[in-house]
């Protein structure tokens, strides 16, 4: 299994202005296959779908492409796999869709460690519906949340667990399969928010145990489309709320209005792309793209983690940086404070540095509550991704470094 940075970072174009983009948590640069099939969606002409006509059926095409595409990556089906414009969308459109159903004393579990998109929505609904929310804990310590807690959070009244499969701030990545298995032994859904894990590591939606799995194309190299993939069987279950003539079938009636086509044509090229970072397959006989995927995000998990070994040690050995977070099982995301300047300032200052990174609580808003940083003003988040190299790193470190007093 190979990985070769050089290769990678000559597909993407922005790369070329010279800057560190450690920005990756707020979202990927996207490489050129992406920018061409966007480009070639649009020149080839495409329609909405259901017309007699080749730009309509075009546009059908590339629907369907998407759709298993993104099954391919998180390991679902392509009849499971809802799109829409971004995942806070979705995941309101779910709350509002799941609620439906939810009684007066019933419960559900939130999580601390989440990014607000898989927060608020759930504890709206429960608050329209009489719901009692229950709060998982992170450790302060260590920013993990331990799985053992849900076993007195989650009981015979619990309709839903909500969690993250990384946090999008300190990269902590729980237990998943250990909650969603407490979830299901009281009979109740688990709704994970993959949006900061997928980049990272190889998904099996099955695997870890989430009924419902979302994520978002721009975090992965694609285009701004939002994703929630779940067992087809039970969508077929859900009726959300919908325009009378809009598709009645699994999962049309969760998508409203028309799709952005091009931009699905950019996510399958997205997936593509992502499939052939680790290079050709040493063994014999030919390998499906799930294959390829797993392969990829493999080698990409194992190159992020070294590269991320070497920018954690260096900005916690400086005195005059506070880390934050501490997880055993993490992503390559660092979220740190400089004494004497406000994470705003540090920000800009590395930004005069050429080094592209994000202050604030980046919407994690309970775990910067936890934290003590929500009335301070956050801290600096600098993330990894596939295409970021040791010089991004020894830029990074230096200009911190530079801000010693």
């Amino acid at each position: 299994m190979t990985f070769d940075v050089n290769r990678v970072r000559a597909a993407y174009p922005a790369l070329a202005d010279g800057y560190a983009y450690l920005d990756g948590a707020a979202g990927t640069q996207v490489p050129s296959p992406v920018i061409d099939a966007i480009a070639d969606a649009y020149r080839s002409g495409i329609g909405n779908v259901g017309g007699a006509f080749p730009a309509s059926a075009r546009s059908s095409s590339i629907v369907a492409d998407c759709r298993s595409a993104v099954a391919d990556l998180v390991g679902g089906v392509p009849e499971g796999v809802i799109i829409g414009p971004n995942m806070t969308t979705l995941t309101y459109r779910l709350a509002g869709t799941l609620s439906r159903s939810w009684q007066p004393g019933d419960e559900i579990v939130v999580s601390r460690l989440d990014h607000d998109a898989n927060v608020r929505p759930w504890i709206q609904a429960a608050e329209q519906r009489g719901v009692v929310v229950r709060w998982a804990e992170v450790d302060e310590s260590t920013t993990e949340l331990p799985a053992a807690q849900y076993s007195s959070l989650v009981g015979e009244r619990t309709r839903l667990v909500a969690v993250t499969a990384a946090s999008n701030i300190v990269g902590t990545r729980p237990d998943v399969p250990a909650i969603a298995a407490a979830a299901h032994a009281a009979g109740a859904l688990c709704y994970v928010d993959g949006v900061h894990a997928t980049p990272h590591v190889p998904v099996d939606i099955r695997t870890s145990g989430a009924d419902f799995y979302a994520t978002s194309a721009y975090k992965w190299s694609g285009p701004h489309i939002g994703l929630v993939i779940a067992d087809p069987a039970l969508l077929d279950t859900l009726h959300p709320d919908k325009l009378a003539p809009a598709p009645r079938d699994v999962p049309g009636r969760f998508e409203r209005g028309t799709a952005a086509f091009a931009d699905l044509a950019g996510l399958v090229a997205a997936v593509e792309h992502l499939a052939g970072l680790a290079g050709p397959a040493a063994g014999p006989g030919p390998q499906t793209r799930r294959d390829r995927l797993l392969r990829s995000m493999a080698a990409i998990e194992a190159y992020e983690s070294e590269l991320f070994g070497q920018m954690f040690t260096g900005l916690s050995a400086m005195d005059h940086v506070s880390m934050y977070g501490g997880a055993a099982r993490r992503t390559p995301t660092a979220f740190f404070t400089a004494a004497g300047l406000t994470p705003d300032q540090v920000a800009a200052r590395l930004a005069e540095a050429g080094v592209n990174v994000w202050s604030g609580d980046n919407y994690a808003w309970e775990l910067a509550g936890v934290l003590g940083l929500r009335e301070t003003g956050g801290a600096v988040r600098a993330g990894l991704v596939h295409y970021n190299d040791d010089s991004d790193v020894d830029r990074l470190l230096d200009a911190v470094a530079g801000l010693a007093a």
